[in-house]
C-alpha cells in the first residue's frame, strides 16, 4: 500500500490496523499494542491540530449534539485516565456503567432523555475512534493519543474538577458486541473485567520525525505558519475557506507547497472561485473505497434525486451545483424506499455524521435532507462522474442515460 493510499484510507475509514511489527506508513504515528500489533494515525505538520481553526474563526466540521459528545468524552476520560502522571492513552478500560454514572454526575440529572443522548454520544465517539466500546467496557480510542503533550496539563486540571460519579447506578448495553474473552466466567462484573483487562498492559506511541519538514524548511517562520494554517483549513474546515484569510492560498509558491502536502496524503486542492478546500485525488479515491453500506448509499441516492436531480430538471438549480435549498422530505424518503423505518433512520444518521447530508427544516412540515458539506470537496472529475451516476439512477431508460452508457463503453 502506498503512503498516499494509507492516508486516504485512514481518513475515509478511520485509523489503520497494523500487524505485529509492521511499521506505520510515512507521516503517520504508530500506536503499539502489548502483542506487537498496532494502529496508525495520520500526524500533522509542526504538531498542529484542527483547533488551529479557532484562531482564524473558521468553523470545523459540525458534530451532532457537540456539547453532549464532549461531556461524554470527558466522563470517559475521567474513568479511563486513572494515572494522571502518565499520558492519557491508552489508560485503563472502564465499565460502561461507570462512564454513564460520571456523565450523570457531570450534568446533574439522570432522566431517560439524557441517558439516550449519552448512548448516542458513545456511539458517535466509538464510530470516530475517540473511544472503543466493546463487551460492556469503554477504552480510550486511538485518537486520544493525538492530543499534544502541551494539552495534558489542561486535561489533568479539567479532570480534577469533574465529579467522580460513584453513585452505584446501573449501566446499559450501549454497543453490544461478542465477547472476545473466551475464558471469562459469565458472572464476572464489568469492573472486575476492566481490572483484569488492563492489568499488565503496556502500549507505546511512536511519532514520525519531521512531518513534511523537507517541504516547510525553506520558508521562514511566518510563511511556514501560514502554510500549515492553510493546510489545516482546507483539510478540516466545514466549508471552503477564502484566500483573503489564508495568505498561503493566495500566493502561488506556498500554495504549491500546500498542494504537495495534500498529494502525499492522497488529496488535492479544490478551487471554487476565490475559495479553497481539499478532496480525494481521483485515482486514490477509487482505491480507498467507502465505509458506507448498501442502505446508506441507497438513501443518499434518494436524497440527491429529490433535492438535486428533480429541482435541476425543473430548471431551479444550475447544472454543476450539488448544494440545494430544496430538501428531500422524510415522508418522500419513506415512500420511495423499501427499508424499514429503523434502518432508514440509522442510514440518515450515518450520512449526517459523515457530512454527506444535512437536516434542515422543510417549511412548516417535518424536516428534510439536503446534500451535506462533503459535496464541496468533489473534484471536477468526481462531479461529472456523480452526475452521470445520478442520471443512471433517476432515469435509467432515458436517452440521456443511454448516452452515458455509450460513452463509457
Amino acid at each position: 500500500m502506498t503512503p498516499e493510499l494509507a492516508h486516504a484510507r485512514a481518513r475515509a475509514a478511520g485509523p489503520l490496523t497494523l500487524g505485529a511489527g509492521e511499521p506505520a506508513p510515512p507521516g503517520m504515528t504508530r500506536l503499539g499494542n502489548p502483542d506487537g500489533t498496532g494502529t496508525a494515525l495520520p500526524a500533522w505538520p509542526d504538531g498542529a491540530t484542527p483547533s488551529l481553526l479557532d484562531e482564524y474563526q473558521v468553523a470545523p466540521v459540525n458534530v451532532e449534539r457537540a456539547g453532549e459528545t464532549r461531556r461524554v468524552l470527558a466522563a470517559a476520560l475521567k474513568c479511563c485516565w486513572n494515572d494522571l502522571s502518565a499520558d492519557p492513552w491508552p489508560g485503563s478500560p472502564a465499565p460502561v456503567e461507570d462512564v454513564l454514572s460520571a456523565y450523570r454526575a457531570l450534568i446533574g440529572r439522570g432522566d431517560d432523555l439524557m441517558r439516550n443522548w449519552a448512548i448516542g454520544a458513545l456511539r458517535r465517539l466509538h464510530d470516530s475512534a475517540w473511544l472503543e466500546v466493546d463487551a460492556g467496557l469503554v477504552r480510550l480510542g486511538p485518537r486520544c493519543a493525538g492530543w499534544p503533550a502541551a494539552s495534558h496539563a489542561q486535561l489533568r486540571e479539567l479532570l480534577r474538577r469533574l465529579p467522580s460519579g460513584e453513585d452505584g447506578s446501573t449501566g446499559l448495553d450501549v454497543l453490544p458486541a461478542p465477547d472476545r474473552t473466551q475464558d471469562r466466567p459469565q458472572d464476572r462484573t464489568g469492573r472486575q473485567a476492566a481490572e483484569e483487562t488492563g492489568a499488565g498492559a503496556t502500549a507505546s506511541v511512536s511519532e514520525p520525525d519531521g512531518v513534511d519538514e523537507d517541504l516547510l524548511a525553506p520558508f521562514d517562520e511566518r510563511r511556514r505558519a501560514e502554510i500549515v494554517a492553510a493546510f489545516m483549513a482546507v483539510e478540516h474546515a466545514a466549508e471552503p475557506v477564502g484566500e483573503a484569510r489564508f495568505p498561503a492560498l493566495r500566493d502561488p509558491a506556498p500554495r504549491r507547497t500546500v498542494a504537495e502536502m495534500l498529494r502525499r496524503r492522497g488529496r488535492v486542492l479544490v478551487q471554487d472561485r476565490e475559495r479553497w478546500t481539499s478532496g480525494y485525488e481521483d485515482g486514490t479515491a477509487a482505491l480507498a473505497g467507502s465505509s458506507l453500506g448498501e442502505a446508506e448509499r441507497a438513501v443518499l441516492v434518494l436524497v440527491l434525486v429529490h433535492s438535486v436531480a428533480i429541482p435541476r430538471a425543473d430548471g431551479l438549480l444550475p447544472a454543476d451545483s450539488w448544494l440545494s435549498p430544496f430538501p428531500a422530505q422524510v415522508d418522500e424518503l419513506r415512500r420511495h424506499t423499501r427499508l424499514p423505518v429503523g434502518e432508514l433512520d440509522a442510514a440518515l444518521r450515518t450520512l449526517r455524521h459523515a457530512g454527506l447530508v444535512t437536516q434542515v427544516k422543510a417549511g412548516e412540515e417535518a424536516g428534510g435532507y439536503v446534500p451535506g458539506p462533503q459535496f464541496h470537496r468533489l473534484t471536477p472529475q468526481a462531479r461529472r462522474r456523480l452526475q452521470e451516476e445520478l442520471i443512471l439512477a433517476a432515469g435509467p431508460h432515458t436517452p440521456l442515460a443511454a448516452a452515458v452508457r455509450a460513452n463509457r463503453r
